[in-house]
């Protein structure tokens, strides 16, 4: 009935372009972000005669691209060239083609996971060969490898700065933490292997999203002092680490324990990125910095600064302190190109340093002529506020995107400089963070790996463009692709996002059977919180339900009462007295039921000394974060919190039982 999504349109066309996005003119020098590397073919002989004389016509694009194995429909390619062609002749220059097929080779998911042979290359890349390893078929146990040799597969590459930046935050942020020692034992970052070998027992990780996201995981759940041969112990602290990145809204697609167990660098180090980033952009909000409403243009309400990505913000707050500056170069529009030359960052250190800074920041660096020179003088700039955060010249002069949006958000959190005077402080009651329930969903949608990334719900869903996605990953071949706006006219925006939101309605009560009474196509356009909320709650649902009814291998859909049914027949057949009579038992606020069900579904998991039975609320919230922590480590995919199950929340304890049945099936029964 439809192809895929993807097979339409580029993700982020027509949305608003993310900070880090340089366009195409830096894509070939970062393109190796992308770690899905082939050899550079489009440099090729029979390439290069096709641009003898000059720019090749749109009707040649398509051969050449499958020439060079990228493999894409003709519709698809009549969209995308549009926006490649610079000269709307209809013809692409070679530089042009590059970018078009540098852009398509960055999109181009190998959709598994992979093994790998790593050699350090003298380029600053280590680059590696890989063969198919895990499969993602949610009937596999996640403990199971199923290995097929496939000698034709693409080089994969990890940038050497980045590994090395990488090992040093890591060395600096979780330096005391008293099991892992790296003040005394750090990371060898010039070691190729150094970091993916700390990483291979899941402790690392596990401490590292606690420091992105405190009380993510209760560090009593977590398996300490054992050998490199116990791969069972090991492989369930990295079940618990990688669950609880999907919980805090990593993208954890194609990511299990043996990639990690193995150190396979480009998953290795993707995860750590985005554990890092949520880590870098937590406090980059109203609540707290309500300096940041300076940054709002006319017409704009501290409401917009949540629509808004990390690095949209973030380059907001850039050419803001640049505005009070003495600066009198152009806009930074990314962190790439437009920072390479270090005249915009030794402005902006010195509008944010303190004024009692000793000594104090000069714009000396600004009298050297030689990029890589100025570069490190600038970053001797930075010392002086201890705010270099790993950073070398070469990092700023090649424009690394994820190491100067790393470098830009430590400056913020360190300094933000956004005083703001009593009288322009938020109104009580005004709009300025998520709530628990909205970060709850934006967190699952985005460790499906959806794209584009989610920031705020009610305006990244109001085209109804992830919505329809989610419907096909719950249902696949639901949405009729052919129907759907992909792209938007400027004058006819509204109307073909509303058809989009409509068909989101009407596909929710056909085939989905959604409860979508009183839901409109203009409600989700307009960003109703209310009924936005409601269709993304019974999407999570029928999400989580849709991999029990696979695993079950049943026909007809999983209901509520099954769950309770699978549950209390595990309880008595592992002898617990607990009994499960509805996801509104009040009695489930001390997370006992659900530990025992856990330790039903593995034995002797639960270490039951560990549990408070003192009633209080603090007591309550310590057993929730135990049971979430062990849910995950035994492989539940859970993204409620602690409070849910405090609050006793019937829709996110439904999701909290599903989990562990689904986590049921997939045990390996002895």
């Amino acid at each position: 009935m439809s192809s895929s999504f993807s097979a339409y349109r580029n993700p982020n066309t027509n949305r608003q372009n993310s900070g880090n996005d340089d366009g195409s003119k830096d894509l070939k020098s970062n393109i190796r972000e992308s770690r899905w590397i082939q050899p550079e073919q489009w440099q090729s002989p029979e390439v290069e005669q096709k641009f003898e004389k000059g720019a090749i016509d749109f009707s040649e694009v398509l051969g050449i691209l499958q020439q060079l194995g990228i493999k894409v429909q003709k519709f698809e390619l009549d969209k995308i060239l549009e926006t490649h062609d610079k000269n709307k002749d209809r013809k692409l220059s070679k530089e042009e083609f590059e970018a078009l097929y540098l852009k398509l080779l960055a999109e181009k998911d190998p959709g598994t996971t992979w093994n790998k042979n790593v050699r350090s290359m003298a380029a600053g890349v280590d680059r590696f060969v890989t063969r198919k390893s895990v499969s993602d078929d949610i009937d596999s146990n996640s403990s199971t490898v199923e290995k097929q040799q496939d000698a034709s597969g693409p080089y994969h590459s990890v940038l050497v700065e980045e590994r090395v930046w990488t090992a040093n935050w890591v060395n600096q942020h979780l330096a005391d933490d008293p099991y892992l020692k790296l003040r005394t034992n750090p990371i060898d970052s010039q070691d190729p292997q150094g970091l993916y070998k700390r990483c291979q027992d899941g402790i690392l990780l596990c401490k590292l999203i606690n420091i992105a996201v405190p009380k993510t995981i209760d560090e009593r759940a977590i398996n300490l002092n054992f050998s490199k041969q116990d791969i069972f112990r090991q492989s369930e602290n990295l079940e618990l680490a990688i669950n609880s990145a999907r919980g805090i809204g990593c993208k954890v697609v194609n990511i299990h324990p043996e990639n990690i167990s193995k150190g396979v660098p480009h998953l290795v180090m993707g995860l750590l990125w985005q554990i890092i980033r949520i880590q870098l952009t937590s406090e980059i909000n109203l609540k707290h910095v309500p300096g940041l409403v300076l940054l709002l243009r006319d017409g704009e309400t501290p409401e917009d600064l949540l629509k808004l990505s990390p690095e949209e913000l973030l380059l907001r707050w850039f050419n803001y302190q640049l505005q009070r500056s003495q600066y009198k170069g152009k806009p930074v529009t990314n962190f790439s190109g437009d920072i390479k030359n270090s005249e915009a960052y030794t402005y902006l250190l010195n509008v944010i340093a303190p004024a009692n800074t000793k000594p104090p920041l000069t714009h000396n660096p600004l009298n050297e002529t030689d990029l890589r020179r100025r570069a490190e003088l600038m970053l001797q700039e930075s010392d002086k506020i201890k705010a270099r955060a790993h950073m070398t010249s070469d990092d700023v002069v090649k424009g690394n995107p994820r190491l100067n949006f790393a470098f830009v958000a430590n400056l913020f959190n360190t300094y933000p400089a956004l005083d703001l005077p009593t009288e322009k402080l938020p109104e009580p009651g005004i709009v300025i963070e998520e709530t628990r329930e909205e970060k709850t969903y934006r967190n699952f949608i985005n460790s499906l790996g959806i794209e584009p990334h989610v920031n705020y719900l009610y305006s990244d869903l109001c085209d109804g463009l992830i919505i329809l996605q989610l419907y096909d990953i719950i249902r696949p071949n639901t949405v009729d692709w052919a129907k759907i706006y992909k792209t938007f006219n400027a004058i006819k925006e509204r109307f073909q996002k509303l058809n989009n939101c409509n068909y989101a309605v009407d596909y929710a009560k056909e085939p989905l059977n959604f409860k979508v009474t009183g839901i409109g196509g203009s409600d989700i356009l307009e960003g109703n919180k209310t009924l936005t909320l409601g269709l993304v709650w019974q999407i999570m649902r029928a999400y989580t339900l849709s991999i029990l009814q696979k695993l079950a291998k049943s026909t007809k859909p999983i209901a509520d009462k099954d769950i309770i049914n699978w549950a209390n027949e595990k309880l008595k057949r592992a002898n617990k007295k607990t009994v499960l009579t509805n996801f509104q038992d009040q009695s489930l606020s001390d997370s006992m039921l659900i530990c025992d069900l856990i330790d039903a579904i593995k034995p002797g998991s639960i270490q039951y000394h560990l549990l408070k039975t003192s009633g209080t609320p603090e007591a309550k919230m310590d057993n929730a974060l135990y049971a979430i922590s062990m849910a995950r480590k035994i492989g539940a995919r859970i993204y409620a919190l602690p409070d849910d199950i405090v609050e006793t929340k019937q829709k996110m304890l439904l999701t909290v039982f599903a989990c562990l049945m689904a986590s049921d099936m997939t045990v390996p029964k002895n």
